[in-house]
């Protein structure tokens, strides 16, 4: 009883301490310890060292390559102005009066593209400015329109997206980030069309009341301005990203003689290299391209790793308030308890990892979490493994976007904006179509077996 009633309190804490905007690294290792105080069966600090920091550190031992090279790309095709160039061709073949479809489409294609889902927010926020000002769309909904286009399905869904959330489940489940072709297009498509159907009632709504932009001061739109690369040539580096990842992941290392020269190394093959690969090609070819838009190519590179920081510690700390929690007796009764549900196994992943990422508010620390506390069961299930990969990540992508979660309260700052003016629209992009995406994808792979 005392472990459960840990578990609730702590994560009630974690949301409220968060929405009011306390750092998720101060707060995950406090918690943690709190956890293990008040269910008695851990002393507080030997959970902080021989729980929290192993999880915490295991995680970023894993994926900090991934994290680093995609924010040093994002910062590159922000810095140079690719990622405007880009957003400003879409904007144009689109026109105003398709404001809504523009702002998504063009961060999806960046978020797709292998720019990281932070830096997307920074680079996005001053073309989706714009555009919904032209429409006279209210500002209000930009950051449910960014959430869309980088926190669903180019994140979870589509097949190939090089976000490193889509490339955890390889590791433990030997798939590649193409894993469910059908079923990750079929979710695509519900969260895209059913995103923008919703967010386009939503603008016609607020125009028929007479709601319009609305006055916004200080809006910080000077991103806008200065030179600027082509549109074929901003467009370059993404498309080597795409076609790199092809290759790597479904040639080069699905080769049975790389993979025996790793295996006779002692190594497996991870997942996570052509997403590396192609990204750090990527960058040194910016870097030789573009390096006439860049006034401070060194600057930018540090701020670039510098900014992968943050997000991966943030996580990492997520990960290892979780572990915290997955010790405690409670947790595994919890565990036990879903398992034991008499519903489809399916449903049973797509819950537990939906919760999990509730929990911690974020994707990838709940994805993380199930992977290591739950891939042995899920495996046991005789689930293929790849509608396991597609179906966790999409149902992590779910709750993982509660008011606590970390991606959330940075989007709205970087908007100008706040909880109570734009969560409602955010929720429903986020929580809402992805959740109602991943119910879809699991009936129709549970009534045709395909994949």
């Amino acid at each position: 009883m005392l472990g459960v009633l840990a578990i609730i309190l702590t994560l009630f804490a974690l949301m409220y301490f968060a929405y009011r905007g306390v750092t998720v690294l101060v707060l995950a290792p406090i918690l943690a310890m709190s956890a293990a105080l008040l269910s008695g069966e851990i002393p507080a600090l030997s959970a902080l060292s021989n729980v929290f920091m192993p999880a915490a550190a295991s995680y970023i031992s894993k994926y900090f390559p991934v994290f680093i090279a995609g924010a040093v790309f994002g910062k590159l095709m922000g810095a140079t102005g690719a990622a405007r160039s880009i957003a400003h061709f879409i904007s144009e073949k689109i026109g105003p009066d398709y404001a809504i479809y523009a702002v998504v489409v063009a961060t999806s294609l960046l978020t797709y593209g292998g720019v990281s889902l932070f830096v997307v927010v920074f680079a996005m926020y001053p073309i989706g400015s714009m555009l919904l000002k032209e429409a006279d769309v209210p500002k209000r909904l930009l950051p449910a329109c960014l959430a869309l286009g980088a926190f669903t399905f180019t994140m979870t869904a589509l097949p190939g997206s090089p976000q490193y959330i889509n490339t955890m489940p390889t590791v433990y489940f030997d798939t590649d980030i193409y894993a469910a072709p059908i079923l990750g297009i079929l979710g695509s498509m519900i969260i895209f069309f059913g995103g923008t159907g919703f967010l386009n009632y939503r603008a016609k709504k607020a125009k028929l009341a007479g709601e319009g932009y609305g006055v916004h001061l200080n809006e910080g739109l000077e991103d806008l301005e200065g030179e600027a690369p082509g549109f074929g040539l901003a467009i370059a580096p993404i498309a080597i990203v795409f076609v790199l990842n092809f290759i790597l992941t479904k040639f080069y290392f699905a080769s049975d003689a790389v993979k025996a020269k790793y295996t006779a190394a002692g190594y497996a093959v991870n997942g996570t290299w052509p997403v590396v690969i192609g990204l750090s090609v990527a960058v040194v070819f910016i870097l030789i391209s573009m390096n006439r838009y860049l006034r401070e190519s060194n600057k930018t590179i540090f701020d670039g790793a510098v900014g992968s920081l943050l997000p991966i510690f943030n996580t990492a700390s997520e990960v290892g308030y979780g572990g915290v929690i997955k010790s405690l007796a409670a947790f595994s009764t919890l565990k036990l308890g879903i398992v034991a549900l008499a519903i489809p196994s399916l449903f049973k992943v797509g819950i537990s990892t939906t919760l999990l990422a509730g929990i911690v508010g974020s994707a990838s620390g709940g994805t993380a979490i199930a992977l290591e506390v739950l891939s042995k069961d899920f495996l046991a299930m005789g689930i293929h493994p790849e509608v396991l990969h597609r179906v966790m990540i999409m149902a992590a992508g779910g709750l993982d976007t509660l008011p606590h979660c970390g991606a959330v309260i940075t989007l709205l700052s970087v908007c100008k904006l706040d909880h109570k003016q734009s969560y409602i629209d955010l929720a429903a992009m986020t929580v809402g179509a992805p959740l109602i995406a991943v119910t879809c994808v699991m009936v129709f792979h549970l009534l045709t077996g395909l994949v």
